[in-house]
């Protein structure tokens, strides 16, 4: 009995990831009485896919051991943040399934910040440098080679706090004045090689306005608004572990009890066929490659949402990918395997026409019409039924007639059979072609004896297409959505613009594509199965008159044969 309750406890400590396996253990020896973790995007830009898998990591942990996430925007350059970003990112991580227990801001701390600052130059641990940023970083060394102290670096106390009282003044410019650390310039570690901590900025701040000249660097702001909340672990991405070590020299000047914050290091996301550089992102919203933050086209989390993606496929996506102490690059076909897993069982299975060619079924009564029941979804029974009218013209799509087909043509093509979805097999018998030869009309001659549920209706034909009534079908401008890059690894070729890589068909508008009536009353974001082609959700920009679809994905994956031949 004792062997199988060890093995029970085997596999859970096997099923659990490397930071989950600290935190039980944190929680076992009372390291941590409760876990406390934090979520800190700084609101220069949309957030990505990659941040998703943080999201995931900081609020999961803490909702899975019973403990709090905190929201806190690193607002600590006034230059590249906006409250439109602000509002962005809570939008996101609530759509993704999570909230926070507080909100804060970097801001918050400020005052705490520089009380803090000040005390490192009381105590001789800062220093104010008048040379320019290139000067620093060249006699900061290399990290075979020991760096150069600055001229500044022995200012005594008095000098170094009347000057950083007046660049916060706005006494000094810009670039003319840091505040630097003063820890080991021969150091091993180059980020210990007296690290600005402040720069002055003289740009109005989206929370405290013209208050601050002075803003921290990141690497300072951040374990001490770890301290200050009390977080228990910090997570962080892998390029993160050599900062650590600063980050822990500046909580051990800050702390004055036993509590301290712990950093620990997880793999970013990368994922083939994407770039995730903010900076980049914001290029191609700025320079009009894309339609926005939320184009369809980008690895945001708001353009996955307006894409058709459910909150439920990206964090099953996460899970799958797990995390590590490695990084790598992630096959964006996962992703897309994900969505198609998660909306084959909830997705509602409708038809649409995307390039409508009208079938006569010559031998149908003229003026006739049928209600033929089509199930919504054969995953979920409970899903139930709707209804489709039934007539002599229909829509059937361009590629599913082929006058003269090869031999393995399974679709409509003279003298063959297929079976209408829903309805009837029909044999064709020819077509009408215009002045240019394109088709114009399909003829076609039904059995009525093979109408989905009768008796006779199993007779085989190798061959099922989809149809909308001509009667009441529906417009509808489809945009189908592809990679945005057509280059595996973006990051590869480093002489090389990204933009050149970019997939030049990764949109492609289709007008008067035919729809059934059931979709009239489609909301932005319903998704929805377009029998054959992919699944599909209607787009914000639809209104009552023209309904937009995206395509989410296509119901197979289509790249990986490309790449593969």
């Amino acid at each position: 009995m004792e062997e199988i309750v060890n093995n029970n406890a085997e596999e859970k400590k096997k099923s659990l990831n490397f930071i989950e396996v600290i935190v039980e253990e944190d929680l076992k020896e009372g390291v941590v009485d409760k876990i406390q973790t934090r979520f800190p995007p700084e609101p220069n830009g949309y957030l990505h896919i990659g941040h998703a898998k943080a999201i995931c990591m900081d609020f999961g942990l803490a909702k899975k051991y019973g403990g709090i996430c905190n929201l806190r925007f690193d607002d600590t350059n006034p230059v590249k943040e906006d409250v439109e970003y602000v509002d962005s990112i809570m939008e996101d991580i609530q759509w993704l399934g999570f909230d926070w227990k507080n909100v804060f801001y970097a801001s918050d701390y400020f005052p705490q910040l520089w009380d803090f600052a000040i005390r490192l130059i009381e105590e001789g641990k800062a220093y104010v440098d008048e040379q320019s940023a290139e000067v620093i970083a060249q006699q900061k060394g290399t990290p075979t080679q020991a760096g150069i102290n600055s001229p500044y670096r022995d200012r005594p106390v008095a000098e170094n706090l009347d000057l950083f009282r007046k660049m916060n003044e706005g006494v000094f410019e810009e670039g003319s004045m840091v505040l630097r650390a003063k820890i080991d310039m021969a150091s091993s570690n180059m980020h210990f090689r007296d690290p600005i901590i402040y720069r002055i900025i003289k740009h109005p701040h989206h929370r405290t306005g013209n208050t601050w000249n002075v803003y921290p660097m990141y690497d300072f702001a951040h374990g001490q608004c770890d301290y200050f909340e009390g977080v228990t672990h910090s997570l962080c991405t892998l390029e993160f572990v050599v900062h650590r070590p600063l980050y822990d020299w500046f909580i051990d000047q800050l702390k004055t009890g036993d509590y301290r914050p712990h950093q620990y290091e997880f793999n970013r996301l990368n994922l083939n066929y994407t770039v995730m550089s903010k900076r980049k992102l914001l290029q191609l919203v700025k320079e009009g490659l894309v339609r926005g933050w939320d184009d369809p086209r980008m690895p945001t989390v708001s353009g996955l949402r307006r894409r058709g993606y459910t909150p439920e496929s990206v964090r099953n996506f996460i899970d799958k990918i797990g995390y590590t102490k490695f990084d790598g690059i992630v096959d964006v076909a996962l992703l897309e395997h994900s969505v198609r897993e998660d909306l084959n069982t909830r997705a509602t299975r409708v038809s649409a026409v995307l390039d409508p060619v009208k079938l006569v079924i010559t031998n149908y009564p003229e003026g006739k019409t049928e209600e033929l029941e089509a199930q919504n979804n054969p995953e979920d029974v409970s899903a139930g039924n709707h209804m489709v009218q039934f007539s002599r013209e229909l829509y059937i799509e361009q590629d599913d007639f082929m006058e003269d087909a090869p031999k393995k043509y399974f679709r409509l093509t003279p003298g063959q059979e297929v079976r209408l979805k829903h309805a009837y097999i029909i044999k064709c018998t020819g077509c009408k072609r215009d002045q240019e030869g394109k088709v114009v009309e399909v003829y076609a001659e039904y059995d009525p004896t093979t109408r989905s549920g009768m008796e006779n209706s199993g007779r085989k034909v190798k061959g099922t297409i989809h149809w909308v009534s001509c009667a009441d079908a529906i417009d509808a401008e489809v945009r189908v959505y592809d990679r945005l890059f057509m280059v595996e690894d973006t990051s590869e070729d480093k002489d090389r613009d990204f933009r050149e890589m970019m997939n030049p068909d990764s949109l492609k508008v289709l007008k008067g594509c035919k729809i059934e009536p059931f979709l009239k009353t489609a909301k932005p974001f319903d998704n929805f199965q377009f029998q054959r082609l992919g699944y599909f959700n209607v787009d914000p920009d639809s209104t009552k008159d023209n309904l937009v679809f995206n395509r989410t994905v296509p119901l197979k994956d289509s790249w990986s044969k490309i790449k593969n031949k």
